[in-house]
């Protein structure tokens, strides 16, 4: 799902001037000079309480802030004592900290590489199915490989990865699927949600895809940030959309990275805000560096307006073609011919991921 993307025009560009933005760098992050506050004691190079100052000892122990991780409290009571104080800069280091996870660059998609000849799997759910007995995502190209192969040799068709045999019916391979969903396999949980999404049950696509979320699987955390932000099935929600949409694009899931640039840019571009403007660019070289078509596309639209540098047009460009290089094979290459001329070579065991 691709959210609207408003004009650049709107922006105004002549009212805010011209950003060239230089996504490499980094913000420095200020630190406290108040040594309560930061839970240092300077005099002893010891840490101690935020709020009543007590000395980290043996009989001492200090827990972190779990939220900004800036400073240490002895109890519970000393930590809702300071939390007036507190309250203000805690929120804004979390938010520090939280950006700095966010917009670190992925080393490749929430796909990884196809486990059987090792290369870069497609982005396009298309050219990477599922097989339902293990839930193993593997490349176009090594399905048709296995299946030539099964053909030549006159074998019994089994799954490439795990040589499940195929099943027979359409009874047999509903039964592989709940068995991956009874055992809790977050790729097969998130499979039955987007059925169920599919026909119309919202409800229980919600509690599949809230579990598969919940066992850290990227495109689970995107379709229920699609949920939230469409309110399919769910009260609409702009918060938890965000939310679950960063969950996946931290994961490494490209169109959920390339979702959080739309969002932030149509805010940015209607509240005039340079600051979203400039996060919504870095999320959309992201998503471009990990192979996304569209967000490339929005990549040089950002550039011939002078909102993106042409150093680093460049080398997102470079990245982006170097991705979807390193996802081409000969295999695959046949595979998508075979396509094209209409031949099936899926089966009951593999459906889309």
């Amino acid at each position: 799902m691709i959210l609207p993307f408003i004009a650049l025009i709107a922006l105004g560009i002549g009212c805010l001037g011209v950003i060239v933005l230089s996504v490499g760098r980094k913000q420095s992050v200020e630190t406290s000079i108040d040594d309560k506050t930061s839970g240092v004691n300077v005099d002893g190079g010891q840490m101690c309480c935020a709020s009543c100052g007590i000395v980290a000892a043996d009989n001492v122990k200090l827990k972190k802030c779990a939220a900004c991780e800036s400073v240490r409290y002895c109890s519970v009571e000393c930590q809702r004592k300071h939390r007036p104080d507190h309250k203000k800069a805690c929120k804004k280091r979390a938010a520090e900290l939280r950006d700095e996870i966010l917009f670190k660059q992925p080393k490749s998609s929430y796909l990884g590489d196809c486990p059987i000849c090792c290369l870069p799997l497609s982005i396009d759910p298309r050219n990477s199915p599922i097989q339902t007995c293990c839930s193993t995502v593997i490349c176009d190209g090594c399905e048709y490989a296995n299946r030539l192969r099964h053909e030549k040799e006159c074998l019994e068709l089994t799954c490439p990865f795990c040589r499940h045999p195929v099943p027979t019916s359409n009874e047999e391979a509903e039964n592989n699927k709940m068995k991956r969903v009874e055992a809790n396999d977050p790729v097969a949980l998130r499979q039955m949600g987007c059925i169920h999404s599919v026909v119309g049950d919202s409800k229980k696509a919600f509690q599949y895809l809230t579990k598969a979320a919940g066992l850290g699987d990227a495109d689970g955390h995107h379709c229920l940030s699609n949920m939230y932000l469409n309110g399919e099935g769910v009260k609409k929600d702009m918060k938890k959309g965000v939310y679950h949409a960063e969950e996946a694009a931290i994961k490494g899931h490209p169109t959920a990275r390339f979702n959080l640039g739309v969002i932030e840019w149509n805010k940015g571009t209607i509240e005039r805000n340079i600051g979203m403007i400039e996060r919504a660019a870095k999320h959309i070289i992201i998503s471009a560096n990990l192979g996304h078509g569209e967000a490339m596309k929005m990549v040089k639209t950002c550039y011939s307006k002078g909102l993106v540098s042409k150093e680093d047009f460049a080398k997102t460009l470079r990245a982006h073609q170097a991705v979807l290089d390193a996802a081409r094979s000969s295999q695959r290459e046949a595979a998508a011919e075979a396509k094209r001329l209409g031949l099936s070579f899926s089966h009951m065991h593999s459906m889309p991921s």
